[in-house]
């Protein structure tokens, strides 16, 4: 028989820690350029940091003008907010009393609402962006069948 090789890539963007991966660091540096680019055209620039320095999306956001007190959130904050609890049912996390919440129906539910903004947002979204949520839904959806598979293996 003729065998047929296969190339798994992990596109995961963070750890098991939660941390974002080495090879994606510059997502964060491409948002931070472009709005401390915007900022430094309209004010000096900052003696407490040099501009050598990438600075995180926190600190960009905090020198961008904002309406109120806080910045108003990204899309990148908004995508993570409907991904949050994802894990939770997928049962990779546990709750602190160590008991799983694991429900593959609302895992869907969550994965298909993102797909939703996804669908809706076409078109008006930055590389980085889309690129986070093309990315996001990949893992989401591989998981997703990962744990179905078990269920019903099991």
């Amino acid at each position: 028989m003729n065998e047929k090789k296969i190339k798994v890539t992990d596109k995961r963007l963070f750890t098991q820690e939660g941390e974002l991966k080495e090879e994606y660091r510059h997502l964060e540096d491409e948002e931070s350029a472009p709005q401390m680019s915007e900022s430094a055209a309209s004010q000096p620039p900052a003696v407490e940091s040099p501009p050598s320095e990438p600075s995180t999306p926190e600190e960009s956001s905090e020198s961008q003008p904002a309406a109120g007190p806080e910045a108003p959130p990204s899309f990148l904050e908004l995508a993570a907010t409907v991904a949050q609890p994802i894990a939770l049912y997928l049962g990779d996390v546990k709750m602190p009393d160590g008991e799983s919440m694991e429900n593959l129906p609302m895992a869907r539910l969550y994965i298909d609402l993102l797909e939703i903004l996804q669908q809706k947002t076409v078109g008006n979204l930055t590389d980085q962006e889309k690129g986070f949520l093309e990315d996001l839904l990949y893992q989401l959806r591989l998981r997703y069948v990962e744990k179905s598979k078990q269920g019903s293996e099991g």
